[in-house]
This record gives C-alpha cells, sequence and structure tokens, in this order.
C-alpha cells in the first residue's frame, strides 16, 4: 500500500482541521489574549515604518563576542528586548493565508499516511491507525511551538493553547483516518 491510497482521510482531515481551525479562532476565541497591545502603539508604528518585512531583533547583535562589549551588555540589561515580525502592509490577505492554511493539513495529513506505510501499520486496526496518525498530527502541529518559548519569549500559555490545539487536531486526524483507512 502506497501514500496514494490514503487520498480520502488525507482531504477529509484537511476539511475537518480546516473548519476546526475556524472555529478555534472567530468561534471560541480563546488565543485573543495571545496578543497584547502595544503601550504606545503609535510610537512602535512610526518607528516600525519603513522596515522591510521579516524578523526584527532588539537589540541587534548575532555574534557572540559583542557581548564583551559594555554597551551592547547595556542594551540587553536594561532592555527591551524583542523579536518583532513585520509583515507587507496593507489589509491582510485572508484568501491566500487560507489556502496555504489548507495545503499544510494535506501535507500532514500526508505524512501520516507516509508514517502508516513506513511502519507497517496501514492495513491496521482503527486504534493502531488512530494511534499513529495521532502522534504525528500532534508532533507536526505542535511540539516546534515549545522553542518558541525557550527561545523567542513566546508566553508559555500561548505555548500551552497551542498544543492543545495540536492535540485537538492530532485527535481529529487520527479520528478520520482509523474512520476512512
Amino acid at each position: 500500500m502506497n501514500i496514494l491510497a490514503f487520498w480520502l482521510p488525507i482531504l477529509v482531515s484537511a476539511v475537518v482541521l480546516f473548519f476546526t481551525s475556524a472555529a478555534i479562532w472567530m468561534a471560541f476565541k480563546w488565543h485573543d489574549s495571545d496578543f497584547r497591545k502595544a503601550d504606545d502603539e503609535d510610537a512602535v508604528r512610526s518607528a516600525l515604518s519603513g522596515s522591510a518585512p521579516g524578523v526584527l531583533m532588539v537589540p541587534y547583535c548575532t555574534d557572540p563576542n559583542e557581548f564583551k562589549d559594555p554597551l551592547v551588555q547595556k542594551k540587553y540589561i536594561d532592555g527591551p528586548q524583542a523579536y518583532v515580525t513585520v509583515v507587507p502592509n496593507g489589509l491582510p490577505a485572508m484568501a491566500g493565508k487560507l489556502a496555504r492554511t489548507f495545503v499544510y493539513y494535506i501535507f500532514v495529513g500526508a505524512l501520516c499516511a507516509y508514517f502508516l506505510v513506513m511502519t507497517g501499520s496501514a492495513n491496521g486496526e482503527y486504534l493502531e491507525i488512530f494511534r499513529i496518525t495521532c502522534t504525528v498530527a500532534w508532533a507536526s502541529y505542535g511540539i516546534a511551538y515549545i522553542q518558541e518559548s525557550i527561545w523567542f519569549g513566546r508566553p508559555w500559555s500561548t505555548t500551552i493553547k497551542n498544543l492543545f490545539d495540536a492535540l485537538l487536531y492530532g485527535l481529529l486526524t487520527g479520528g478520520v483516518f482509523g474512520w476512512l483507512s
């Protein structure tokens, strides 16, 4: 059996996750508290004006030798320290983001199918298929957030919510694969 044999659970799980994600972000809104308004939004906007899209680091220091410089040390001690993602100007282009999200869900579904085939579980019983695809999907959707909290200051509360989302996505993916395989 090959990955293409799982085209139906891959597509159905992508559709289920697409609507689950919409419900999480638009109806349940438990991620609304993940973002805060800057104390002086106009000053921050002015300071960032003209910055090219990308991730900015403040203070900027990529050479460990620079940490020996007392002026660099003072910047870190006095703060603030920040990682700021600058995106292109204009209204958010939701259609493209939604389409890329759906493709991402298909990719993770295909990865789940790959693990089923490579572990010899493609013809397994519901629980075996569920266990493997749920685990792969959960890891795919969630684990990277942990390093964001460790290295880049993402609040742990946000990471925990994202891991919970990933668990939901994993359970739903596992359920769909177990049902349709």
